[in-house]
């Protein structure tokens, strides 16, 4: 069992036919590699219920507006009249609050260590000019943790991770040395390409069949050894590591990314205090266990029926890096 732990190998795997021409002795699971999946519901409701707070405009990234909350979603708090605006990037937003100096202007920082370089520059940016009704609510994660936390589940088993590609651009190897030290499993960095997941995948099983792990760069085009030294050097600046929960993970220490106390002027949660202690996990959703690798979205007794694209019931059927979207399109049997 190899895991793919990075969303975009999740779509790509299944938009080229990659499992149909595996061997059966060879399964692919889909980890926890879509940011907005893992995304908390309790975070998903604090975001809904900074939409309706009056004078505020928040900005998202398109994947999360129809993520269902407990009662609502950022979608139909957009259609009662909230002002709540799709943007590409953190710097889309401040450029939203320069523009309406009235307005406070949140914006939802949902990703990995790949989407938190760009918000932290942009903190840095808004402190720089003095822009003061910019808000960044962050639900950043890291992708190490989560790692740790799937080898120590004890009812799943995993012969090899097949690493993400834009994450490790970012952090480099050398940022999986300990992981890999420490429970000596065989990991790949790959890219996105046909033959680049399916190099990876042959490197992992070879590794499996002679017992000997590695910690291998198959990405070697976009991804080095240290990693992209100014992205990390702005991270670190403006976020420290915080436990944070994780959609199906749980709690986990260390994997979430706050902004430090000389930037909580720009700090959502810290600024607005919403109360959202209503939150609850939608009933039935399988997202939990699918995040985990325990189960497929085949397995989950909503999937393609009362869950479906045009009414998701969790936002692995949501995202366009979810795994439910993913069987839905491209393998429903």
């Amino acid at each position: 069992d190899l895991m793919e732990v990075c969303g975009t190998h999740t779509v790509s795997i299944f938009r080229h036919g990659i499992r149909t021409i595996l061997p059966k002795s060879i399964s692919l699971l889909s980890g926890p590699g879509c940011p907005v999946c893992v995304t908390a519901q309790r975070d998903i409701d604090t975001f809904i219920e900074t939409a309706r707070q009056e004078d505020v405009i928040v900005a998202t990234f398109g994947d999360l507006m129809r993520v269902p909350g407990t009662y609502s979603s950022l979608q139909k708090e957009r259609a009662k009249g909230a002002d709540v605006q799709v943007v590409y990037s953190a710097f889309d937003a401040l450029a939203v609050a320069e523009k309406h100096p009235d307005k406070q202007i949140v914006f939802l920082g949902v990703g990995f260590e790949t989407t938190a370089p760009t918000v932290a520059a942009a903190v840095l940016l808004a402190k720089k000019e003095g822009i003061q009704n910019f808000l960044v609510f962050s639900a950043l994660k890291l992708v190490i943790p989560a790692l740790e936390t799937l080898v120590s589940t004890p009812t799943l088993k995993i012969d090899g991770f097949m690493l993400p590609g834009h994450v490790s651009v970012v952090i480099g190897t050398k940022a999986y040395q300990e992981f890999f030290e420490l429970h000596r499993i065989p990991c790949v960095v790959a890219g996105f390409e046909p033959v680049d997941i399916l190099h990876a995948i042959s490197l992992l099983v070879e590794q499996t069949a002679h017992q000997r792990p590695k910690l291998e760069n198959a990405y070697e085009r976009a991804v080095k050894f240290e990693g992209n030294r100014k992205a990390q050097e702005t991270m670190g600046e403006v976020f420290e590591t915080t436990e944070v929960p994780w959609r199906g993970l749980g709690s986990i220490p260390a994997s979430g990314l706050a902004l430090k106390e000389t930037f909580k002027s720009f700090d959502a949660a810290e600024m607005l205090q919403l109360d959202v202690s209503y939150s609850t996990d939608p009933e039935g959703c399988g997202c939990g266990d699918i995040l985990r690798g325990l189960n497929k979205p085949t397995e989950c007794p909503l999937f393609g029926t009362a869950c479906n694209p045009a009414h998701p019931i969790g936002p692995c059927m949501v995202s366009s890096e979810g795994t439910c979207a993913a069987y839905f399109r491209y393998q429903r049997t």
